[in-house]
């Protein structure tokens, strides 16, 4: 089976610091799945590093006060084409993330404060049908 897995979980330096958040609990799922890595941001056109963003009023802000909201959108869009080529039933997204988060995300201040909610990418891909799995529940 092929899981759809946020590329930073894998260890790819895709977040948006530069760096990963790899997982080897998620890691060790390459031993009985093909795990299919994906980072909607660097699919929606944005650089890495690139500013943190997060969910504000529907929009997706940077740090910097700009609207991101359409390279998230087009990332989501793109993350879903990858899952349906690739036939996923599955996605692990990373937490709290505005694309990927599933439960809770950052709450649009820049101020670490948590709120229920789902990223784009999570949104969009559960609305389609495919399973999200948040990294913290493997």
């Amino acid at each position: 089976m092929n899981i759809l897995v946020s590329a930073c979980l894998l260890g790819l330096n895709c977040k948006y610091s530069g760096g990963n958040n790899i997982s080897e609990k998620i890691v060790e799922l390459r031993n009985r799945y093909n795990l299919i890595p994906v980072c909607p941001e660097q699919l929606g056109g944005l650089a890495t590093p690139r500013n943190p963003a997060e969910i504000c009023d529907g929009l997706i802000i940077d740090s910097q006060g700009n609207d991101v909201t359409d390279f998230f959108r087009k990332g989501a869009m793109e993350t879903l084409s990858v899952a349906r080529l690739f036939n996923c039933p599955i996605a692990i997204l990373k937490s709290q993330s505005p694309s990927c988060g599933f439960g809770r995300v950052y709450d649009g201040t820049f101020e670490g404060r948590l709120v229920p909610g789902m990223g784009m990418t999570a949104r969009i891909l559960q609305e389609s049908g495919i399973t999200v799995i948040c990294d913290e529940d493997i």
